[in-house]
């Protein structure tokens, strides 16, 4: 593929130097060079096709890195990053050891924040541009968030903080009327209705500049204007929001107008304020299948392109969907049953239930903003309702204080759907599932499964809605089932599995739960193969732990326990206290991971690098207890 000009571009400088005409042709070759890489890779591509021409047009004007660009959640910086130096390395998008599918500061100091969650980018950059203020540093600092993002209180909490610093400060709204799907928000509307009156903001334009012109009484006549303009605009248009703040407003703008974007961004620039530039994109901008369906291309596996269509097995299901489908089969019967996503209906198998259950009014799609659906489920189970929320593992890490003080402490019985735990692979250390277990473990009264099959999760659903109280938490992988875990669909708490039907009672024992017991149980074969006959005792129900567990791990001499998440507070070594409390005298070691962050790569070579595979955890058994 032929990219005359992309190819010449090795830094935010070569932007500055290409004519007005061949800007588009950057802008075609940048969409081609992502629709072809993601095509192979898989990421996050609608987004990023959305922001192509704004990203040029912020290299053009601005001066990366003296001035800052931060990327919100940061799925839509591929354009950033190829033209930021990374141009030959992008075809190792979201690959092990290759370029990460977010703004990663590690990777280059064109990247002036980590982002992989939603909502931090004023916030972040408001401190930035506080600090630079503080040193003396003209340059500017300009933080880009979606209309989705914007939905978390945490934007609030920024914008409501930001204005009133003076900084050097430009917060810019891509508005592309989405977040993952469809913005349905009371903010969607007003940005609607923002959208549909330009005319004022013209309006305030020309005033100003009409003014300027007037010899001596210029800028009093000026300030006369705009305060009777500003009475009228209230009474005919109603305050903006924005301007209410603090900020300079400036929008809406084309955010595919090369021209119309570089004169506003120069104009915010050189306001040396806090400004707040509207921008309305297209999601999917220069790709037919992505504009058609922004959402299903929003985080999309590899694809043909000439069809859109994407790789993999036809009809594939996964934990996700077999959860949406089996709630929404519960919630048939029970009326008490509501669903709540965070703008992730897609992502956790919730357009199953939405479909059903949204005209009936309960199905819930809150934004982005975890914390608010854990308080608000609590009020509706606080009113008798069954309210399921269901998110990312990653992202649940938002709402600790709401699970501790807003459900825990008056038993309020909600019930999370947990997805994503574990390893997730290519999107890498910030969308790694790896701290629920030990985050939610010191909860006092919390309850946890984690099942391995689809069979062991309709179970536990079961179990969460109607045989427990309090928050209960089920937890399930990313992908689907493993075909070597069937045999060992079981409804209860817990299964143990003796080394082989004819071997006698063996010391060795490994325990664990969920998507890694695949792992286990082959590591296991490997071990018999040599001659080490171990025992598996399998958990679905991981907390609280019966009495009946401990006492039967009491039974072995040398035991291991396997689990894919964090290994400090993790279950791993909660069960090791409990063994020291009942004075166990063998030998009790602990695989999982150690303190780090899991870069990107995938679940496979993530999962070696944890050393959770089974030919590592065959290896670390004979290590601990070969001697034995």
């Amino acid at each position: 593929m032929n990219h005359s000009i992309l190819e010449h571009i090795d830094s935010p400088k070569d932007i500055k130097k290409l004519t007005e005409q061949e800007l588009p042709i950057l802008c075609r070759e940048l969409r081609e060079t992502m629709i072809e890489t993601t095509s192979r890779t898989g990421g996050h591509l609608a987004s990023n096709l959305g922001v192509v021409e704004l990203t040029v047009a912020l290299h053009r004007i601005f001066d990366s890195p003296q001035d800052k660009i931060v990327w919100d959640v940061g799925h839509q910086c591929y354009a950033h990053k190829l033209l930021t130096g990374r141009r030959k390395q992008f075809s190792t998008l979201r690959q092990k050891d290759g370029l990460s599918g977010f703004p990663k500061p590690t990777e280059s100091p064109h990247d002036a924040f980590v982002a992989g969650h939603a909502s931090t980018s004023i916030s972040a950059a408001s401190g930035m541009a506080r600090a630079k203020t503080l040193h003396g540093d003209e340059h500017t600092v300009i933080a880009v968030i979606g209309d989705g993002a914007f939905t978390s209180g945490l934007a609030y909490e920024a914008i409501n903080n930001a204005a009133r610093s003076g900084d050097h400060l430009i917060v810019i709204l891509n508005d592309n009327e989405m977040s993952i799907s469809k913005n349905e928000s009371n903010l969607a509307k007003y940005l609607s209705t923002i959208r549909s009156r330009p005319n004022y903001f013209k309006m305030k334009d020309q005033v100003q500049s009409v003014c300027h012109k007037i010899p001596l009484i210029g800028p009093s006549a000026e300030r006369f204007l705009l305060k009777t303009k500003n009475i009228m605009k209230t009474v005919i248009y109603g305050s903006n929001f924005f301007e209410d703040l603090g900020f300079h407003y400036l929008g809406p703008v084309d955010g595919h107008d090369l021209n119309q974007l570089s004169v506003v961004l120069n104009r915010a620039k050189s306001l040396k304020r806090p400004v707040f530039l509207h921008v309305k994109t297209q999601k999917g901008k220069g790709y037919s299948y992505a504009e058609k369906n922004p959402g299903e291309f929003h985080g999309t596996p590899g694809f043909e392109v000439a069809t859109g269509v994407t790789k993999g097995k036809p009809g594939a299901t996964n934990f996700s969907n077999e959860f949406g489908k089996y709630l929404t089969e519960l919630a048939k019967k029970d009326e008490r049953i509501c669903a709540i996503t965070a703008a992730m209906k897609y992502g956790t198998g919730l357009n199953f239930f939405s479909k059903e259950f949204k005209a009936k009014g309960r199905f819930f799609d809150v934004g982005i903003a975890e914390p608010h659906a854990v308080t608000f489920a609590g009020g509706l189970a606080a009113e008798g309702m069954l309210p399921v929320f269901a998110v990312y593992s990653s992202f649940l890490q938002r709402c600790y204080d709401g699970l501790i003080h807003d459900l825990s402490i008056v038993r309020q019985h909600v019930v999370l759907g947990i997805d994503r735990a574990g390893i997730v692979g290519a999107d890498g250390e910030t969308h790694n599932g790896l701290f629920d277990v030990a985050m939610l473990l010191n909860i006092p009264k919390i309850t946890l499964y984690s099942p391995a099959t689809y069979r062991e999760l309709r179970w536990a659903m079961d179990q969460a809605l109607y045989h427990e109280d309090g928050v209960c938490g089920v937890r399930y992988p990313r992908g689907g089932e493993s075909s070597s875990l069937l045999p060992l669909e079981a409804e209860k708490n817990w299964t143990l599995l003796p080394s082989s039907e004819k071997s006698e009672q063996t010391d060795n024992l490994i325990v664990t739960y969920g998507r890694i017991s695949a792992d286990v149980l082959q590591a296991v074969k490997r071990l018999e193969q040599e001659g080490t006959a171990v025992s598996v005792l399998k958990l679905t129900k991981i907390f609280p732990i019966g009495e009946e567990v401990i006492k039967t791990m009491m039974l072995y001499q040398h035991i291991l326990f396997v689990e894919e998440g964090i290994e400090i507070g993790g279950l791993g070594q909660y069960l090791g206290a409990e063994l020291l409390k009942q004075d166990f005298k063998g030998q009790y070691r602990v695989r999982a991971v150690s303190s780090r962050f899991v870069p990107q790569a995938t679940v496979d070579e993530a999962t070696q690098l944890c050393r959770l595979d089974a030919a590592s955890i065959a290896e670390d058994y004979r290590k601990y207890f070969s001697s034995k």
